[in-house]
Protein backbone atom coordinates (compact mmCIF):
# COMPACT_ATOMS: atom_id res chain seq x y z
CA UNK A 1 0.00 0.00 0.00
CA UNK A 2 1.46 3.36 -1.03
CA UNK A 3 1.77 6.45 1.15
CA UNK A 4 -0.62 9.19 -0.08
CA UNK A 5 1.89 11.97 0.67
CA UNK A 6 4.51 10.27 -1.50
CA UNK A 7 2.01 9.87 -4.35
CA UNK A 8 1.02 13.52 -3.93
CA UNK A 9 4.61 14.76 -4.18
CA UNK A 10 5.12 12.65 -7.32
CA UNK A 11 2.06 14.28 -8.88
CA UNK A 12 3.08 17.79 -7.87
CA UNK A 13 6.57 17.56 -9.39
CA UNK A 14 5.39 15.87 -12.59
CA UNK A 15 1.79 16.72 -13.46
CA UNK A 16 1.90 20.24 -11.96
CA UNK A 17 5.61 21.01 -12.23
CA UNK A 18 5.42 24.62 -13.42
CA UNK A 19 1.96 25.82 -12.38
CA UNK A 20 1.33 27.43 -8.95
CA UNK A 21 0.35 24.96 -6.24
CA UNK A 22 0.85 27.06 -3.10
CA UNK A 23 0.66 30.85 -2.91
CA UNK A 24 1.25 32.65 0.37
CA UNK A 25 0.15 36.16 1.27
CA UNK A 26 1.89 37.41 4.38
CA UNK A 27 2.43 40.64 6.32
CA UNK A 28 4.17 43.64 4.75
CA UNK A 29 3.04 42.76 1.21
CA UNK A 30 4.84 39.41 1.31
CA UNK A 31 3.85 37.05 -1.50
CA UNK A 32 5.42 33.65 -2.10
CA UNK A 33 4.40 31.42 -4.99
CA UNK A 34 5.53 27.80 -5.21
CA UNK A 35 5.03 25.71 -8.34
CA UNK A 36 4.65 21.97 -8.02
CA UNK A 37 8.36 21.47 -8.70
CA UNK A 38 9.47 24.16 -6.24
CA UNK A 39 7.10 22.87 -3.55
CA UNK A 40 8.50 19.37 -4.04
CA UNK A 41 12.04 20.81 -3.88
CA UNK A 42 11.39 22.43 -0.49
CA UNK A 43 9.75 19.26 0.83
CA UNK A 44 12.65 17.10 -0.41
CA UNK A 45 15.25 19.35 1.24
CA UNK A 46 13.30 19.29 4.50
CA UNK A 47 12.86 15.51 4.36
CA UNK A 48 16.59 15.14 3.78
CA UNK A 49 17.34 17.42 6.73
CA UNK A 50 15.10 15.26 8.90
CA UNK A 51 16.55 11.97 7.69
CA UNK A 52 20.24 12.82 7.34
CA UNK A 53 20.77 15.36 10.12
CA UNK A 54 18.18 14.30 12.71
CA UNK A 55 18.04 10.54 12.03
CA UNK A 56 14.28 10.73 11.54
CA UNK A 57 12.56 7.56 10.41
CA UNK A 58 9.05 6.15 9.95
CA UNK A 59 6.98 6.19 13.12
CA UNK A 60 8.85 9.01 14.81
CA UNK A 61 6.74 11.91 16.09
CA UNK A 62 7.16 15.55 15.14
CA UNK A 63 5.28 18.35 16.86
CA UNK A 64 4.36 21.24 14.57
CA UNK A 65 4.26 24.26 16.84
CA UNK A 66 3.75 26.69 13.96
CA UNK A 67 0.90 28.89 12.73
CA UNK A 68 -0.79 28.18 9.41
CA UNK A 69 1.99 29.25 7.04
CA UNK A 70 3.59 28.02 3.83
CA UNK A 71 6.56 26.66 5.80
CA UNK A 72 4.16 24.68 8.01
CA UNK A 73 2.83 22.99 4.86
CA UNK A 74 6.41 22.11 3.87
CA UNK A 75 7.16 20.55 7.24
CA UNK A 76 3.98 18.47 7.34
CA UNK A 77 4.52 17.11 3.82
CA UNK A 78 8.16 16.34 4.60
CA UNK A 79 7.24 14.43 7.75
CA UNK A 80 4.51 12.47 5.97
CA UNK A 81 6.83 11.65 3.07
CA UNK A 82 9.13 10.02 5.64
CA UNK A 83 6.26 8.13 7.25
CA UNK A 84 6.41 10.18 10.45
CA UNK A 85 3.58 11.25 12.74
CA UNK A 86 2.82 14.97 12.92
CA UNK A 87 1.52 16.08 16.30
CA UNK A 88 -0.79 19.10 16.41
CA UNK A 89 -2.33 18.68 19.86
CA UNK A 90 0.77 19.49 21.91
CA UNK A 91 1.38 15.86 22.85
CA UNK A 92 4.76 14.21 23.29
CA UNK A 93 7.10 13.95 20.32
CA UNK A 94 10.76 13.26 19.64
CA UNK A 95 11.15 16.34 17.44
CA UNK A 96 9.77 19.85 17.84
CA UNK A 97 9.44 22.39 15.01
CA UNK A 98 8.63 25.86 16.30
CA UNK A 99 8.78 29.58 15.59
CA UNK A 100 9.07 30.20 19.35
CA UNK A 101 12.32 28.45 20.36
CA UNK A 102 12.68 30.61 23.47
CA UNK A 103 9.53 29.16 25.05
CA UNK A 104 10.16 25.43 24.59
CA UNK A 105 8.92 23.17 27.36
CA UNK A 106 9.38 19.44 27.77
CA UNK A 107 12.12 17.16 26.50
CA UNK A 108 12.81 16.56 22.81
CA UNK A 109 15.56 14.81 20.89
CA UNK A 110 15.87 17.92 18.72
CA UNK A 111 14.30 21.36 18.41
CA UNK A 112 14.18 23.13 15.05
CA UNK A 113 13.59 26.89 14.91
CA UNK A 114 11.71 28.17 11.85
CA UNK A 115 12.02 31.85 10.94
CA UNK A 116 8.77 32.70 9.18
CA UNK A 117 9.79 35.63 6.91
CA UNK A 118 10.22 34.34 3.36
CA UNK A 119 13.65 35.90 2.79
CA UNK A 120 15.12 34.88 6.15
CA UNK A 121 18.49 33.19 5.58
CA UNK A 122 18.89 32.42 9.29
CA UNK A 123 17.19 32.94 12.63
CA UNK A 124 17.21 36.63 13.60
CA UNK A 125 19.30 36.77 16.76
CA UNK A 126 20.66 34.11 19.07
CA UNK A 127 19.13 30.66 19.50
CA UNK A 128 19.13 28.56 22.67
CA UNK A 129 21.97 26.03 22.80
CA UNK A 130 21.40 22.99 20.61
CA UNK A 131 18.47 24.43 18.65
CA UNK A 132 18.76 23.90 14.88
CA UNK A 133 18.28 26.88 12.58
CA UNK A 134 16.03 25.64 9.74
CA UNK A 135 16.62 28.61 7.43
CA UNK A 136 20.39 28.31 7.75
CA UNK A 137 20.50 24.52 7.33
CA UNK A 138 17.82 23.50 4.84
CA UNK A 139 19.38 24.92 1.66
CA UNK A 140 22.45 22.68 1.95
CA UNK A 141 20.36 19.51 1.66
CA UNK A 142 19.58 17.62 -1.54
CA UNK A 143 16.79 18.50 -3.95
CA UNK A 144 15.73 14.85 -4.35
CA UNK A 145 14.56 12.67 -1.49
CA UNK A 146 15.25 8.93 -1.26
CA UNK A 147 13.96 7.25 1.88
CA UNK A 148 16.37 4.99 3.76
CA UNK A 149 13.46 2.98 5.15
CA UNK A 150 10.11 2.29 3.51
CA UNK A 151 7.29 3.91 5.51
CA UNK A 152 4.23 1.96 6.59
CA UNK A 153 0.79 2.95 5.32
CA UNK A 154 -0.60 1.64 8.63
CA UNK A 155 1.49 4.04 10.73
CA UNK A 156 -0.04 7.12 12.31
CA UNK A 157 0.27 10.19 10.07
CA UNK A 158 -1.30 12.88 12.23
CA UNK A 159 -2.51 13.42 15.77
CA UNK A 160 -4.91 16.29 15.43
CA UNK A 161 -7.01 18.31 17.85
CA UNK A 162 -8.65 16.30 20.61
CA UNK A 163 -6.19 13.47 20.06
CA UNK A 164 -7.91 12.33 16.85
CA UNK A 165 -5.56 10.15 14.80
CA UNK A 166 -5.35 9.30 11.12
CA UNK A 167 -3.04 6.69 9.62
CA UNK A 168 -1.07 7.37 6.45
CA UNK A 169 -3.34 5.16 4.36
CA UNK A 170 -6.37 7.31 5.25
CA UNK A 171 -4.67 10.71 5.25
CA UNK A 172 -6.62 11.74 2.15
CA UNK A 173 -9.87 9.87 2.74
CA UNK A 174 -10.05 10.51 6.50
CA UNK A 175 -8.26 13.80 7.18
CA UNK A 176 -8.17 15.86 3.98
CA UNK A 177 -11.19 18.03 3.18
CA UNK A 178 -12.86 17.13 -0.14
CA UNK A 179 -12.75 19.77 -2.88
CA UNK A 180 -13.82 19.99 -6.49
CA UNK A 181 -11.42 19.10 -9.27
CA UNK A 182 -8.94 21.84 -10.14
CA UNK A 183 -10.07 24.17 -7.34
CA UNK A 184 -8.12 27.39 -6.69
CA UNK A 185 -8.79 27.45 -2.96
CA UNK A 186 -8.50 30.36 -0.57
CA UNK A 187 -7.36 29.14 2.85
CA UNK A 188 -7.44 31.79 5.62
CA UNK A 189 -4.58 31.18 8.04
CA UNK A 190 -6.77 32.61 10.80
CA UNK A 191 -8.69 29.31 10.87
CA UNK A 192 -5.62 27.50 12.22
CA UNK A 193 -3.03 24.97 11.11
CA UNK A 194 -5.21 21.86 11.20
CA UNK A 195 -7.90 23.21 8.81
CA UNK A 196 -5.17 24.67 6.59
CA UNK A 197 -3.50 21.27 6.27
CA UNK A 198 -6.79 19.44 5.67
CA UNK A 199 -7.97 21.91 3.03
CA UNK A 200 -4.61 22.10 1.26
CA UNK A 201 -4.28 18.31 1.07
CA UNK A 202 -7.79 18.04 -0.35
CA UNK A 203 -7.17 20.74 -2.94
CA UNK A 204 -3.87 19.25 -4.10
CA UNK A 205 -5.34 15.75 -4.23
CA UNK A 206 -8.05 17.13 -6.53
CA UNK A 207 -5.48 18.64 -8.87
CA UNK A 208 -6.06 22.11 -7.46
CA UNK A 209 -3.97 24.79 -5.81
CA UNK A 210 -4.02 26.83 -2.62
CA UNK A 211 -3.85 30.52 -1.71
CA UNK A 212 -2.94 30.72 1.99
CA UNK A 213 -3.45 34.16 3.53
CA UNK A 214 -2.08 35.49 6.82
CA UNK A 215 -4.72 36.85 9.25
CA UNK A 216 -3.48 40.42 8.68
CA UNK A 217 -4.08 40.21 4.92
CA UNK A 218 -7.33 41.75 3.73
CA UNK A 219 -9.14 39.27 1.50
CA UNK A 220 -10.35 41.77 -1.06
CA UNK A 221 -12.24 41.09 -4.28
CA UNK A 222 -9.17 42.40 -6.09
CA UNK A 223 -7.00 39.71 -4.48
CA UNK A 224 -9.56 37.03 -5.23
CA UNK A 225 -9.77 38.11 -8.88
CA UNK A 226 -5.99 38.39 -9.28
CA UNK A 227 -5.51 34.86 -7.92
CA UNK A 228 -8.49 33.45 -9.83
CA UNK A 229 -9.89 32.05 -6.61
CA UNK A 230 -13.06 30.05 -7.25
CA UNK A 231 -13.35 28.02 -4.08
CA UNK A 232 -14.31 29.22 -0.58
Amino acid sequence: MSIPAIDLMTTLRSGHATSPRLTWYGPDSERVELSGRVLDNWVAKTSNLLQDELDAEPGMRLTLDLPAHWKSMIWALAAWQLGMETVLDGGEAELLVTDRPGTVEGKHDAVIAVALPALAMRWPGDLPAGVIDYAAEVRSHGDVFMAHTDPSAAGCAIRAGGGQRHIHESLITGFAAPHEEGVRLLVPASEGLEPALANSLGAWHSGGSVVLAHPDVELTEKLRAAERIHGK
